[in-house]
C-alpha cells in the first residue's frame, strides 16, 4: 500500500489548508482512511478520519473548522481547515487502516503557520 500525499506548505495565520492523500496498491480490505497531526515534540493526533462507508470522527479541539471527505473511487481523501494558527503546525500524516488491522502511513508533509 503506498499513500501519496499533496498539499500543505506555507500558510498565513487565518488561512486555510488543504490536504489530498491518494491510496494506491492492495488496498482491498481497507476500512477507513485519515490524516494525523505531529507537532514538533508532540504525538501524533488524530485530526480526522473518514470510513469506506462515509462515517467521519474528528479530533474534538478541531471541530467546526476541519471537513475530510472522500473520492467517488474512495482511494482520495481531502482535508480542509479553515482558520489556522500556530497550534495547527506540523507534519501531516496519511493513515490507512484495513479489516485486518494492518496500519500503513505516508510519508509526511510539512505544514508551517506563518506571516
Amino acid at each position: 500500500v503506498q499513500l501519496q500525499a499533496s498539499g500543505g506548505g506555507l500558510v498565513q495565520p487565518g488561512g486555510s489548508l488543504k490536504l489530498s492523500c491518494t491510496a494506491s496498491g492492495n488496498i482491498f480490505g481497507s476500512v477507513s482512511m485519515g490524516w494525523y497531526c505531529q507537532a514538533p515534540g508532540k504525538q501524533r493526533e488524530l485530526v480526522a478520519r473518514i470510513t469506506t462507508g462515509g462515517k467521519t470522527t474528528y479530533a474534538d479541539s478541531l471541530e467546526g473548522r476541519v471537513t475530510i471527505s472522500r473520492g467517488n473511487n474512495k482511494n482520495t481523501i481531502t482535508l480542509q481547515m479553515g482558520g489556522l494558527g500556530p497550534d495547527d503546525a506540523g507534519v501531516y500524516y496519511c493513515n490507512l487502516r484495513t479489516i485486518r488491522g494492518d496500519t500503513y502511513w505516508g510519508q509526511g508533509t510539512q505544514v508551517t503557520v506563518s506571516s
